[in-house]
């Protein structure tokens, strides 16, 4: 099916017609004891709860039928087999191959992808071994302290958001630092704070830019080399001191970084899914290479759900269904994106990256122009702050905003009260969305002296949601979590016809 023509099909029809009186939450769950049970599903230790959606059986029904005539399980099987479907750079896609097990097989022409990412793996996991022991030294002798990530986009989003998300498994003794914007600022900043703790040769700088010529990284990098010269670092001992992950190994080396430090990646491996690859070698030095792969196999174990759950039972399937319903068929043109829990605060920005970057698209994949919407705009803050900022507008404004609450059970913060505190702020608020408030609820809890407040505080629910619970937040829970939304984009692309 040609993916511009989605919208004319008896499959859209049928939903647009469901839309036009779409069911009301509070119905739903007066009709149905057992909601819950019927529209959610787990996988890889993560529970989807989407029976706060605006949806019935037969409108799941119809949604799993427009996924299965846009041939949703064939484009995904065929970009887990490596075929090219990034039809206009004419290359596979294929993040899932970095998360592959050692000793997997995936040909790619007569590339073995998964050897190769194993291979580079390796390569990384034995170099963290030697910073995080020491072993690897700057020019003075001194063990590294401090390492520097330049990037930008999806050479910086991902590594930082899984670096602070995963903060009780990082190494005490390495002080990582993150620097993307051209503004001088954002590297003067990082600079200032290593001079006045004179560490400047106890520093490890990581270029990280897949052709070495990315603007706003190397402009970072050569004033990130001038300050290590100025410091004292001999010019022929810069490659104890800066690495670079890139496939440009002769502009890597004219920099100044030794070869065996080089550390590749492919082009088939989008930047906004490259945290899998070389580009988590600041991740890998932060909580190690063994934590690295519970993170690799968390992924790992999405891939193979959504490789063999049937649609109807496949959480990332169902997922982007969800997002498909709201946006095309309810008109919603935005998502917040809620995670209650403080150490996944840069993961609205890193979905920022990851969907507007991949669906954010007018045309087809033949350039023809769509009559339908694509990704919503998203946006989000960790709860609860969000509900002391924007939480008034997605209550009571006049555009209805979908929300993805992101919750984790288990409480590491050894403070008493405040995950209990966490939780029940997050169930409520998506309990509020859900249901509102009537002006006659208002006017039985004020009272008749205030009455006339009635229409300020009523809200009108009917604001869908979904509830993503993780046990805990751990390497493999954050992989898996990264994946399911990785996941998400695809399907939706197949049914946009991106």
């Amino acid at each position: 099916m040609a993916a511009a023509l989605v919208s004319s099909t008896p499959h859209w029809a049928a939903l647009q017609a469901f839309a036009r009186t779409p069911p009301q939450l509070r119905t739903l769950f007066a009709a149905d004891a057992d909601r819950f049970a019927s529209f959610s599903c787990e996988a890889a230790g993560i529970l989807l709860d989407y029976s706060k959606q605006r949806i019935d059986g037969p409108i799941l029904t119809a949604l799993l039928a427009l996924a299965r005539a846009c041939n949703a399980e064939a484009q995904r099987d065929a970009m887990l087999r490596g075929e090219p479907v990034n039809s206009t750079e004419g290359r596979a896609v294929l993040h899932t191959a970095l998360r592959l097990p050692a000793g997997s097989t995936l040909k790619v022409g007569t590339q073995d992808a998964a050897a190769d990412a194993f291979a580079v793996r390796q390569r990384v996991a034995a170099f963290a071994d030697r910073v995080r022991a020491g072993a690897w030294r700057g020019h003075s002798g001194k063990p590294i302290r401090h390492v520097i990530n330049l990037g930008i986009g999806g050479s910086d989003l991902g590594p930082q958001m899984v670096q602070l998300a995963l903060t009780p498994f990082a190494s005490p003794d390495l002080a990582l630092h993150f620097v993307s914007n051209v503004d001088g600022r954002h590297l003067a900043d990082v600079l200032r704070a290593i001079d006045a703790a004179g560490d400047a040769d106890r520093t490890l700088v990581i270029v990280a830019s897949k052709t070495f010529t990315t603007l706003e990284t190397m402009m970072n990098a050569h004033s990130a080399r001038d300050w290590l010269l100025a410091r004292g670092v001999p010019r022929d001992k810069l490659a104890q001191h800066v690495v670079a992950v890139s496939t440009n190994v002769t502009a890597a080396r004219e920099f100044g970084v030794a070869e065996a430090n080089v550390f590749p990646f492919w082009d088939w491996v989008g930047g906004r899914y490259s945290v899998w690859s070389a580009i988590g070698l600041p991740v890998v030095l932060a909580i190690g290479p063994r934590a690295f792969e519970d993170f690799l196999a968390g992924a790992h174990s999405m891939d193979r759900h959504f490789a063999a759950a049937p649609l109807e039972k496949n959480l990332p399937v169902l997922f982007a269904l969800m997002g498909i319903w709201n946006t095309n068929f309810l008109g919603y043109g935005a998502l917040s994106i809620a995670p209650y829990h403080q150490r996944l605060a840069r993961l609205p920005a890193y979905l920022q990256l990851l969907e507007m970057e991949s669906t954010g698209k007018r045309v087809s994949r033949e350039g023809v122009p769509l009559d339908y919407a694509t990704c919503p705009v998203l946006f989000g803050e960790p709860g609860t702050n969000g509900q002391h900022a924007y939480f008034q507008l997605l209550h009571q404004g006049t555009q209805p905003v979908p929300v993805d609450f992101i919750a984790v059970a288990k409480d590491d913060c050894a403070l008493p009260g405040h995950n209990e505190a966490l939780l029940a702020n997050c169930f409520a608020q998506s309990q509020a969305l859900a249901f509102g408030k009537t002006e006659d609820e208002v006017r039985a809890e004020a009272g008749p002296d205030k009455a006339w407040l009635a229409p300020h505080r009523a809200f009108p629910g009917d604001r869908p949601s979904n509830t993503l619970l993780l046990d805990a937040l751990t390497p493999s829970s954050l992989g898996a979590l990264l994946a399911l939304y990785e996941h998400k984009v695809f399907v939706q692309a197949a049914v946009w016809g991106l």
